[in-house]
C-alpha cells in the first residue's frame, strides 16, 4: 500500500476514533475489541519501510520510542475515559476532556519524533504512526473491556460508575 493510502487510512480511523470518544457508546461484552487494532498491525507491517535501512538504529530507537508513547496514549486515553453501568446492567463509556487533552499531547509528541527523526535525516515511512496507532487502539480498548468487567450490577441492578464519590459542581439555572 502506497504512502499516500496509509496517510488516509490513518487519518480517517484517527477522525473516526476521536469524533465517536465524546459520545456515549456501549462497551459489547464480545471479544472481539482486538480486530481493527490487529488489522492496523497488520497493514502496518505489510510495508518494508518501517525501518529505515540507512539509518538502522536510530531508526529503531524512533519507533521504539513511537510504541512506547503509543501505548502510554492508550494507557492514559482508557484511563480517562469515565464509564458506568445502567441498570439493565448494560457498561458504557465515554471519554473526558482529560481524554482529549492526552490525544493533544500525544500528537505532539509523535509530531516532536518525526522532527527528530528529520533532523537526523531517518526516512519516516507513514507505517510507523500507523503501527503506533495500532498499540493505542489495543491498549485503549484492552483497559476499557477490563474496566468494564470490573463494574458489576449489584443486587440493586445499578452497578458503580467510574467516578462516583467525586463531588459534581452544580451549576445555578439561569432564567
Amino acid at each position: 500500500m502506497s504512502g499516500l493510502m496509509n496517510a488516509v487510512v490513518i487519518f480517517a480511523v484517527a477522525v473516526v476514533v476521536i469524533a465517536r470518544q465524546f459520545s456515549a457508546r456501549r462497551i459489547s461484552s464480545d471479544r472481539r475489541w482486538w480486530i481493527v487494532p490487529a488489522v492496523l498491525a497488520v497493514m502496518a507491517m505489510r510495508e518494508s519501510g518501517v525501518i529505515d535501512p540507512h539509518h538502522q538504529i536510530e531508526a529503531s530507537l524512533l519507533l521504539g520510542t513511537e510504541l512506547v508513547t503509543a501505548l502510554a496514549i492508550g494507557a492514559g486515553w482508557a484511563w480517562t475515559t469515565r464509564i458506568w453501568t445502567e441498570p439493565d446492567g448494560a457498561v458504557w463509556s465515554r471519554s473526558t476532556r482529560a481524554a482529549g487533552a492526552v490525544w493533544g499531547v500525544g500528537i505532539c509528541l509523535r509530531l516532536g519524533l518525526f522532527g527528530i527523526g528529520a533532523l537526523l535525516g531517518v526516512h519516516q515511512n507513514s507505517s510507523a504512526l500507523m503501527l503506533g496507532l495500532a498499540a493505542t487502539l489495543l491498549v485503549r480498548s484492552g483497559l476499557l473491556t477490563w474496566r468494564a468487567r470490573a463494574l458489576r450490577p449489584t443486587v440493586t441492578g445499578q452497578g458503580p460508575a467510574y467516578g462516583d464519590g467525586v463531588g459534581r459542581v452544580l451549576r445555578k439555572e439561569r432564567l
